[in-house]
């Protein structure tokens, strides 16, 4: 993987960037895009990398047929990635979705519909030239829907379940898909929203850490703590009453 060029689709995400500023400081990517909206302004972030070389492309992960067009511009100046890291999404307001349609579709469009279309994009290139890694960004929260936040879970379960399909699909192709099932993450995002930390709160270094660690073991699925896989057994199976009060 040395001197590979990695692709993060969402540079501002902190889970995304952390991921890139280890895979530069292990020797094993020395090439980093960021792609996001207000690409001009990715000053911090390109500074926290390190790499050799950092470049910065427009994105408006929610512009799905916009997608082959920066796609496009990525390999005219770096060639196909070797690393795509979609990391893009939102939490959205629960309680607002609750009752606002055009909100709630709106979550469910950046965190499934717009990843659906970009990972098929990637997935078609890569397996054209018979070789990549593509790094996906599911959640705890889409394992089993909970009624405390099921619009962004259940946009999270419909990704697992895209990911999960496309990875057999590239299965024998040269593409490996890598798919991420953190907990809650304190970060940005969750502070921002006024989130408190869960059990098994994970950092963005942590969650970063783990999946650079699992790409070097070519893992198929990463859980962040990896005990959350423990937890995650026990909620397949609580009765419905006792589920629908869980807490966040």
């Amino acid at each position: 993987m040395s001197g590979q060029t990695v692709l993060v689709l969402g540079g501002r995400s902190e889970i995304g960037v952390a991921l890139a500023r280890r895979l530069v400081a292990d020797g094993r990517a020395a090439t980093v895009v960021l792609a996001a909206r207000r690409s001009h302004d990715l000053a911090a972030e390109t500074a926290a990398l390190g790499a050799t070389r950092v470049a910065t492309v427009e994105f408006d992960a929610d512009d799905v047929a916009g997608h082959a067009a920066v796609l496009d511009e990525v390999e005219r100046a770096h060639g196909v990635p070797d690393v795509v890291v979609v990391a893009f999404g939102v939490l959205g307001d629960q309680a607002r979705a609750e009752t606002d349609a055009e909100h709630a579709v709106a979550v469910v469009h950046t965190d499934y519909a717009a990843q659906v279309g970009v990972l098929t994009r990637v997935a078609t290139r890569m397996r054209a030239r018979g070789s990549g890694e593509i790094v996906v960004f599911s959640s705890i929260a889409g394992w089993r829907v909970r009624r405390a936040n099921y619009v962004y879970g259940s946009a999270k379960a419909g990704l697992d379940g895209f990911a999960s399909g496309l990875a057999d699909a590239l299965r024998g192709s040269g593409v490996h898909l890598t798919l991420v099932r953190p907990g809650f993450v304190v970060g940005r995002m969750t502070a921002d929203s006024g989130l408190s930390p869960a059990p098994l709160s994970s950092t963005p270094t942590q969650v970063a850490d783990a999946v650079a660690d699992g790409l070097a073991r070519g893992r198929d699925v990463v859980w962040v703590p990896a005990t959350l896989r423990l937890l995650a057994l026990v909620m397949r199976v609580l009765p419905g009453p006792v589920w629908r009060r869980m807490p966040r």
